[in-house]
């Protein structure tokens, strides 16, 4: 068998769109979200954060955006103190 497309067939046009999440991946999000509905949402949340805190930093450090891009015209001053001094 050959491993070259058929004449004619635009590779571009196949395939699930750009972003469209996976089935399965919003199947799993969504039996997550139940999940964490039912035993208190937010409060939950809040209440692992006091129990559990180095579990509930991992879920912080995956649930937010790994860069971020800041832009100002506005003159920005860093204070750092030296806690030992």
């Amino acid at each position: 068998m050959s491993d070259k497309p058929k004449v004619g067939l635009d590779r571009s046009k196949t395939g699930r769109a750009k972003g469209t999440v996976n089935k399965t991946t919003a199947e799993l999000k969504d039996m997550i979200l139940g999940a964490l509905s039912d035993v208190g949402g937010q409060a939950y949340l809040a209440r692992q954060a006091e129990e559990n805190p180095g579990a509930f930093m991992g879920l912080i450090g995956r649930v937010l955006p790994k860069d971020v891009t800041l832009s100002s015209d506005s003159t920005i001053n860093i204070i750092l103190h030296n806690p030992s001094e």
